[in-house]
């Protein structure tokens, strides 16, 4: 099992920037890729941001690409999402998962993860 803890949500004014932190606990951190979701009100959750176990393969959906920043640092079994400039159609539940698959074809989806957060809210006011 892989606890996830989400941290870092809140309300902030359009073009502000926050950064989102997801600590992990229980197995070994390093041994998974990691990926940023979210949910806004009446919507699906979608896609934000994965990263690779190593750090060095990342992925962005066409909407945050160029204003989110996906990072981890495996000493401190934590990821990260940076995001700047943001809009009010950023507003959502932002949810940190982890995957152990390797399969490119299932990172971009739920179910290509196997653990999830229960979510921080992230307001942008405009």
């Amino acid at each position: 099992q892989v606890q996830l803890v989400e941290s870092g949500g809140g309300l902030v004014q359009a073009g502000g920037s926050l950064r989102l932190s997801c600590a992990a606990s229980g197995r070994t951190f390093s041994n998974y890729a990691m990926g940023w979701f979210r949910q806004a009100p009446g919507k699906e959750r979608e896609f934000v941001a994965y990263i690779s176990w190593s750090g060095g393969s990342t992925d962005y959906a066409d909407s945050v690409k160029g204003r989110f920043t996906i990072s981890r640092d495996n000493a401190k079994n934590t990821v990260y999402l940076q995001m700047n400039s943001l809009k009010p159609e950023d507003t959502a539940v932002y949810y940190c998962a982890a995957r152990s698959s390797v399969r490119a074809s299932t990172l971009r989806i739920e179910r290509g993860y196997d653990y999830w957060g229960q979510g921080t809210q992230v307001t942008v006011s405009s």
